[in-house]
C-alpha cells in the first residue's frame, strides 16, 4: 500500500523527504509545513507534486494524510503527537519521543485508544554493521558480551547555537545526551536489551550554553555488560563509535559520525580459529538498506502487516527512561537503577 505523508518542519525534514524519495512505490510526500515560508518552500519544490502550508491544522483536517512526519523542536513533538493520532494519522517522530517518562505513557496510551502508530526516529540502526552483528548473535557465535565502550565524539562550535531553541532546557530539553549520544545509546538498548543502572556525570565545558555538552557514563546492562559511553560536543571533527567484546569475538562499529552502520563492522574471533566461521557467516548475510530509507521500509513494513524491523513506540519509551536514569543520577550524584516508576522524581521531567 502506497502512503501519503506530510512532513511538518523543514529543518531535519529534508533527510526526511530525501528518505521518502528513495521508496516512491511506498510513498508520496504531499505536504510540508512549516512557519519559516521560505524553508518550506524551498524543500516542498525539491519533491515533485508537494504542496507548502503554514497551517498544521489543514494538514491534520487533509483526508488524504496517512502519515504526519514530526520534525519540530523536541519540547514540541508530544503535542504535535498527539494532535495527529487524535486526526487518525499514523506518525513518525523525531527524536526524541518525548521529553518525559510521563508524556512517554501518555502517547503509548493513545495510541491505545486510537488505534493509529507512533513510529520513533532511531535510523542508525540500519545498515550491513547492524545487520552482522545480529546475525552473529542470532548464530550463537557471539556468546555472552562482556564490556563495552560508546563514544560520541562530536564537533558543535558556538554558530551551532544560533538557532534560538538549540543549548537551552526549555526548547532542547537536554544536551549532548538527549540530542546526539541518543542514537548510539539506542544501539547499545536494541542489540543487548534493558539497561539496569547507570552511574553519570554531565558538564557544559565547550560552549556557553544551558545544557551539559559532556558526559562520562557507566552503564550495567540487565544481562550483566558492563559498557561506558565517553560524550563530547567538543572533539576535533565528529566520529561515533561502538566497540563490544563478546564471549567469541571483538566487533568495532565504522567511525561515521551520523551513520556508523552504513559499512561493514570489524569482527575479530578471540579464537583465531573461529574468524573463517566468523567471516563466512558475514559472507551471507544479505544486503540491506540503510539510514531513513530503511527506517521508513520498515515502518512500510509493519504498516502493512509484516512487523520485526521497525522501531516501535516501546523503543522509544525505552531510550526516554535510559535518558530519565542519567539526568537522575547527574543530578544527585548517586546511582540511578532502572525500571524507573511512577513516583521517580523525573517521571514528570528532568529539564527544571
Amino acid at each position: 500500500m502506497k502512503r501519503t505523508v506530510a512532513i511538518i518542519g523543514a529543518g531535519i525534514g529534508a533527510q526526511h523527504l530525501a528518505g521518502y524519495a528513495a521508496l516512491p512505490e511506498r510513498f508520496r510526500v504531499k505536504t510540508v509545513c512549516d512557519l519559516d515560508e521560505a524553508r518550506g518552500r524551498s524543500l516542498a519544490d525539491k519533491c515533485k507534486g508537494a504542496g507548502f502550508t503554514t497551517d498544521v491544522g489543514e494538514v491534520l483536517s487533509d483526508p488524504e494524510i496517512d502519515i504526519v512526519d514530526v520534525c519540530l523542536p523536541p519540547h514540541l513533538h508530544c503535542q504535535a503527537c498527539l494532535d495527529a493520532l487524535d486526526a487518525g494519522k499514523d506518525v513518525v517522530c523525531e527524536k526524541p519521543l518525548a521529553c518525559s517518562l510521563s508524556e512517554a505513557d501518555m502517547l503509548i496510551e493513545r495510541s491505545r485508544q486510537t488505534g493509529r502508530a507512533i513510529f520513533p526516529v532511531f535510523q542508525y540502526r540500519y545498515g550491513p554493521g547492524m545487520s552482522q552483528l545480529r546475525a552473529l548473535i542470532d548464530s550463537g557465535i557471539a556468546g555472552r558480551c562482556y564490556a563495552g565502550t560508546l563514544e560520541t565524539h562530536w564537533d558543535r562550535p558556538a554558530s551551532y547555537y544560533d538557532v534560538g531553541w538549540r543549548g537551552t532546557w526549555a526548547g532542547e530539553q537536554g544536551g549532548a545526551v538527549l540530542g546526539h549520544a541518543i542514537h548510539i545509546h539506542d544501539l547499545l538498548l536494541s542489540l543487548l536489551g534493558p539497561v539496569a543502572q547507570v552511574f553519570a556525570d554531565v558538564a557544559t565545558r565547550v560552549n556557553a550554553i544551558e545544557v551539559e555538552d559532556c558526559a562520562a557514563l557507566s552503564v550495567r546492562m540487565r544481562d550483566g555488560t558492563l559498557v561506558n559511553s565517553s560524550i563530547t560536543l567538543g572533539a576535533a571533527g565528529n566520529m561515533s563509535r561502538l566497540r563490544l567484546m563478546f564471549e567469541g569475538f571483538t566487533v568495532e562499529s565504522d567511525h561515521a559520525p551520523y551513520a556508523p552502520a552504513a559499512k561493514s563492522w570489524t569482527f575479530i574471533a578471540r579464537n583465531p580459529v573461529r574468524q573463517r566461521d566468523i567471516d563466512a557467516m558475514l559472507a551471507d548475510v544479505p544486503e540491506t538498506g540503510t539510514g531513513y530509507a530503511a527506517l521508513f521500509a520498515a515502518m512500510a513494513d509493519a504498516l502493512d502487516g509484516s512487523p520485526g524491523r521497525e522501531v516501535t513506540l516501546e523503543d522509544g519509551r525505552q531510550s526516554i527512561e535510559f535518558a530519565t536514569a542519567i539526568y537522575g543520577s547527574a543530578r544527585s550524584g548517586q546511582l540511578e537503577e532502572l525500571p524507573i516508576r511512577l513516583g521517580h522524581p523525573f517521571y514528570e521531567g528532568w529539564a527544571h
